[in-house]
């Protein structure tokens, strides 16, 4: 009969609500397909039913629910149908609802898709380069600021530009550099062990057998035996030739090729003021060269340890710093010659104390040296030189030194000297004490003629003396 089904909520009634007829359509029916009102729907009626089932039986429909929802049966909706807002069959009234379609069942997880314009994980590579690369800008970054902040600030220039340095090549041979570096290569340290302990001084080498010329004093009370060292630190066994104890000049030998002699110069030449350096190892600080000059020349003096034997000089007296050590080692000139060698030193300690340098240094004047030298290599001794006379203990007032004795044979003889005469000068020098005459005289090599003024009474004369060597 006809009504409304509220169940389905669709109006199977006629335009003006007349029922269709039994078995047919009626204009404005559903489309084919759709149940009729034993469980079919009407429009306008209410939703009373779950959404997305319909009818009473299993069918389908076009324009259904999309795929995947159950009717009421169990049947499945037409995939196809997306529009359903528009549908003209459609309650007005009936609220809109938006179904999402379920996964279907039993089907493994979705293969994961990568979006390839999404940003990836960087990778180790890429962060070691951007690091490294952003030391280095922040380094260049840093030296730049640093470089234009010191610019910009104000900097302190010390010390006048000069247009070049003086390099060692350009040093001239004359200059303190050059004779310095001419004549160290020849000077040596020597070592001499004794019971008394180890006494050090200084040399330099003569010959280039190896000959090296040094102080008696040095290698007195040794074994006879001596270590050099060399310029270049090298070292060598060293035997004593001879010596001289009265005028402090010894002899050692070293058996070693390739040894670079001094040159030696003029003693009898120095004039007051000349400069001059002193090189050794004093205080064994070897290789030391100083500087001064010729303070005087022909310094008469007496030296000598307790019972030992009394050394004369008439020596080169220097400022040059001479120090225990020194002993031995050349004076050289402004050429690099050898002119003295270095012997004692003059200082206001007491007697025991250590002395030190105070500018008043004394060096044998090196022509007698050299001749000594000369002695001892020929013979194994040296000629000592005399005037054949004997002095008294002290000076004459007013001057002078008293023969107190004359050789009958001697050179002093000879020239016509006698006992009693008072020798006021040798060679121009005067003479106040005795040790002046002896120093003097034992200067010069024998057979050297010098000049004597001397005083008889009240009368004064001169005398030539050609001296003689010592017969011992």
């Amino acid at each position: 009969m006809g009504g409304t089904d509220v169940t389905d909520g669709w109006d199977w009634r006629q335009p003006g609500g007349t029922p269709a007829p039994a078995g047919g359509p009626v204009p404005g029916s559903p489309p084919p397909g759709i149940p009729g009102a034993g469980g079919g729907t009407t429009p306008g009626s209410p939703p009373q039913r779950p959404q997305g089932t319909y009818g009473a039986g299993d069918g389908t429909f076009p324009g259904s629910w999309p795929q995947g929802l159950q009717g009421a049966g169990g049947g499945t909706t037409s995939p196809w149908w997306s529009d359903a807002l528009a549908d003209p069959w459609r309650d007005p009234y009936a609220p809109a609802a938006v179904v999402v379609p379920a996964a279907p069942v039993g089907a493994g997880e979705p293969e994961p898709v990568t979006d390839p314009d999404a940003p990836g994980r960087p990778k180790l590579r890429q962060v070691v380069l951007v690091s490294l690369i952003t030391a280095l800008l922040a380094g260049s970054l840093g030296s730049a600021l640093t470089y234009a902040v010191l610019r910009g600030s104000a900097v302190t220039t010390l010390g006048a530009p000069s247009p070049s340095a003086p390099a060692l090549a350009q040093r001239k041979p004359e200059s303190l550099a050059g004779v310095a570096e001419k004549v160290l290569p020849s000077v040596v340290t020597i070592r001499v062990a004794s019971l008394g302990g180890t006494s050090e001084g200084s040399g330099f080498v003569v010959s280039a057998e190896g000959h090296i010329i040094t102080n008696d004093h040095v290698v007195a009370g040794g074994p006879g035996k001596a270590t050099v060292i060399f310029h270049d630190g090298s070292s060598a066994a060293a035997t004593v030739v001879g010596q001289d104890p009265e005028s402090d000049i010894a002899v050692i030998k070293v058996t070693r090729t390739g040894l670079r002699p001094v040159e030696f110069g003029d003693s009898d030449g120095l004039a007051v003021g000349d400069p001059v350096l002193a090189i050794g190892s004093p205080l064994s600080l070897a290789n030391t060269v100083t500087a001064g000059i010729v303070s005087a020349v022909d310094r008469t003096m007496q030296a000598g340890e307790p019972g030992g034997p009394t050394r004369y000089y008439a020596a080169i007296q220097t400022d040059a710093a001479v120090n225990h050590g020194n002993s031995g080692g050349p004076l050289v000139d402004s050429g690099g010659r050898v002119v003295g060698v270095n012997s004692t030193i003059k200082s206001l300690v007491a007697d025991g104390q250590e002395a030190g340098n105070i500018g008043l240094a004394f060096a044998i004047p090196i022509n007698q040296a050299k001749r000594i030298t000369q002695d001892i290599i020929g013979t194994g001794k040296a000629r000592r030189t005399v005037i054949g006379a004997q002095v008294g203990g002290t000076g004459v007032s007013g001057g002078g030194v008293r023969l107190n004795a004359v050789e009958p044979s001697g050179p002093a003889a000879a020239a016509g000297l006698r006992a009693g005469d008072v020798v006021l000068r040798l060679n121009r020098h005067p003479m106040t004490d005795p040790t002046d005459l002896v120093a003097l005289v034992r200067k010069y090599a024998p057979g050297s003629v010098v000049t004597v003024e001397y005083r008889r009474g009240t009368s004064r004369q001169n005398a030539s003396v050609t001296l003689a060597a010592d017969a011992k």
